[in-house]
């Protein structure tokens, strides 16, 4: 397999068999993790690389992605200046909330405070290998993500490197919530973290993860990385994800959460960063009378390309999900969500929801919104949207004549479009982030 001929088998320089073998060499790891890693790297040989024909590649275009420009994350320490480069958003994340972890190139440059888990396990996935082993067995890459997914979630597989293990026993309620940072550094530009989230029976939690690189874009980063969330009964998780890397970062990721009987799922997504974004986000509602709600906050300035596919899959009765996404345009950027929900057979009495909204700030930016449904049971109910438009001039000259200049005019207008999803959203902290980090690209872009 090549990125630069789909027609070929052979595998990427960058990912080569010579450099996977000397990627495993010095790790350490147990026999069954290193024997999964080759499986992965197996099935990343025998994908055939994605093209304009596959049907979920048709609206993004990969040909200028070089995969073999790019190495796998090496195992050397980051240098002073690039931990120092993250440390106001360690500073800024630990003032809100409680402990932490941070990876700066896949690297672990801070560790969590164990003291401040209340029985629960917070550790970065190198530690979690050694200290417990039977959990990453049981769960890494087993039944939530698959290497088999698709060509990235194999070589995510492989070469996996950095990420977090949240892991809550039975009952336990972990107070303050909690939060992952990762970084890219001016220097090192690949990440292969993973993040692995189980919570046991009656289990609560809150983790707050994000990216964020140094630089101004002028050197290609990379980021593969997996996300893999398991809900015990009656378990209640809150989960933000705000992805911010610099605009010459590639980000693809394949991100899933079984939610179990009786359980509740809040997931916040900020798209606002990356060259180009294509992200699967899957909830499995899985045990009856699970729910799930999925809110997306997007914002896309320059030639930016996000493409997001959510899925909201209803597997047992009386489950209830409810997705809303919004997304600002500006310049020549382009947004391509797709959503589906999915009902199975034996699903009855689903309430299913899912909508997406666009504003489009420019001539020149596109939205693409296609919404779905797949049902096979006989009394759901389940409603899908999608809207794309433009400012309302009336509206501008409404503030115009009232003194307001049309930038600020506009920025009001926008923080209104966004206000419905910004108010889904618990954590005032992740609120004002994304806030902040819209009203920015509205300003500078």
């Amino acid at each position: 397999m090549s990125s630069t001929s789909p027609a070929t088998t052979t595998a990427p320089t960058g990912f080569s068999e010579e450099a996977f073998e000397t990627f495993l060499q010095g790790r350490d790891e147990p026999g069954w993790l290193v024997d999964r890693r080759r499986e992965a790297f197996a099935r990343f040989k025998a994908f055939a690389w994605p093209t304009s024909r596959d049907e979920e590649w048709r609206r993004t275009d990969v040909r200028a992605f070089k995969l073999d420009a790019f190495a796998p994350p090496a195992l050397h320490e980051p240098g002073p200046a690039a931990k120092a480069a993250f440390e106001p958003l360690w500073k800024s994340l630990s003032s809100h909330y409680g402990t932490g972890v941070a990876h700066v190139d896949g690297a672990v440059v801070r560790k969590p405070d164990p003291a401040s888990l209340g029985g629960a396990v917070f550790v970065d996935l190198e530690t979690a290998v050694k200290d417990h082993p039977e959990i990453l067995r049981k769960h890494l890459l087993t039944d939530v993500v698959k290497p088999s997914d698709d060509v990235f979630a194999a070589l995510h597989g492989a070469f996996w490197s950095g990420g977090s293990l949240l892991y809550v026993p039975e009952g336990v309620k972990v107070e303050l919530p909690l939060f992952s940072i990762a970084g890219l550094s001016a220097d090192g530009r690949v990440d292969f973290g993973h993040t692995l989230v189980v919570l046991e029976d009656g289990a609560e939690a809150t983790l707050v993860r994000e990216t964020a690189s140094v630089g101004r874009g002028e050197t290609p980063g990379l980021h593969v990385g997996a996300l893999e969330v398991l809900q015990g009964a009656a378990s209640k998780l809150t989960l933000v994800n705000i992805q911010n890397w610099d605009d010459a970062t590639w980000h693809f990721t394949r991100e899933r959460a079984v939610v179990g009987k009786d359980a509740s799922l809040q997931w916040t997504v900020g798209a606002l960063g990356s060259r180009l974004s294509k992200v699967n986000q899957e909830v499995a509602l899985a045990g009856e009378g699970s729910a799930a709600q999925v809110n997306g906050v997007m914002f896309t300035t320059g030639r930016q390309h996000l493409a997001y596919f959510t899925r909201q899959d209803h597997q047992a009765p009386h489950t209830t999900s409810d997705l809303l996404y919004k997304g600002g345009l500006k310049d020549r950027s382009r947004v391509v969500w797709k959503g589906m929900i999915r009902v199975e057979k034996d699903a009855q009495r689903t309430d299913a929801y899912q909508k997406n909204d666009s504003l489009i700030l420019s001539d020149s930016a596109r939205a693409d919104s296609i919404p779905g449904l797949e049902i096979e049971a006989n009394d759901v109910r389940c409603t899908h949207g999608a809207t794309a438009g433009r400012v309302d001039e009336e509206m501008v000259f409404l503030c115009q004549a009232r003194g307001i200049p049309r930038a600020t005019a506009v920025r009001l207008i926008v923080e209104g479009f966004f206000a419905n999803v910004y108010d889904r959203i618990t954590l005032e902290p992740v609120r004002e982030t994304l806030r902040r980090a819209v009203a920015e690209k509205l300003g500078n872009s």
